[in-house]
């Protein structure tokens, strides 16, 4: 039955097999760094989020890795609406992995991943406005919460609230990354990593991903007009997964 339900929604892959292989992956050029920031999109390695060496630990990262564990500061955390969604992310699922009980479907991050002939382009929006993006070359754009850029990033997660409802979260490692001709949608959410993969072609015609789709696009389109300025991000300019 959740086979068929999901295959109905074009997310079947998320009733699929076990994975092959593990995190972390290496979709771009040997030693790019575009590699790193790759994987640091789906906080799947907190460790990766530890102060650099001789670095002062922010409040965060100290609520984060407090031994033996400070509750009532991961849930402070957690509960931050005013804090980066990856950071919120790392707190809930270390809440979880002490046995403790998060509240469900809390939205933290969406992931867009869809690849070109030439590599692989991935979109991240979090739930306090920042953007990530790593063009197919490999190149990279950031944007910190921007008033003109929030309402796509509030567009994006209204499309995607509906996805994260019907469907539940991954509890197996993440899968490498999707193959040409294929999208996958990626959903970071309080009580784990959820996500939903299918052909382009399928998934813009499904009543549930297309929405998550067209509203990736228009803020992918909206990055693409900002760093076209040169006002913010760097490298080449976004290319925006075409439209069947």
């Amino acid at each position: 039955m959740r086979r068929k339900l999901l295959a109905g929604l074009g997310l079947s892959a998320l009733a699929a097999g076990s994975p092959n292989g593990n995190p972390p992956y290496a979709p771009y050029p040997e030693g790019a760094p575009a590699n790193d920031i790759y994987n640091l999109l789906f906080c799947d390695n907190p460790s990766a989020f530890g102060p650099k060496a001789g670095q002062t630990p922010a409040a965060w990262q100290v609520a984060l890795s407090s031994e033996p564990p400070n509750i009532p500061a991961l849930q402070s955390l957690a509960e931050d609406a005013a804090q980066e969604g990856r950071i919120r992310y790392l707190a809930y699922a270390r809440l979880r992995a002490l046995g403790i009980t998060v509240p469900a479907k809390r939205l933290l991050g969406v992931i867009v991943e869809f690849p070109l002939a030439g590599g692989l382009d991935a979109l991240a929006a979090y739930s306090e406005g920042g953007v990530r993006y790593i063009n197919h070359t490999g190149k990279l754009a950031f944007l910190e919460p921007l008033p003109s850029i929030q309402p796509y990033v509030e567009r994006l997660f209204a499309a995607s609230q509906p996805v994260v409802a019907r469907i539940g979260p991954w509890r197996e490692a993440r899968r490498p990354p999707p193959k040409e001709g294929q999208v996958r949608l990626t959903f970071l959410v309080s009580e784990g990593l959820y996500f939903g993969e299918g052909p382009m072609s399928t998934m813009q015609r499904d009543a549930m991903a297309s929405p998550v789709i067209q509203k990736a696009t228009e803020l992918l389109q909206a990055l693409v007009a900002l760093t076209s300025k040169g006002d913010h991000g760097g490298g080449d300019a976004p290319t925006a997964p075409a439209q069947n």
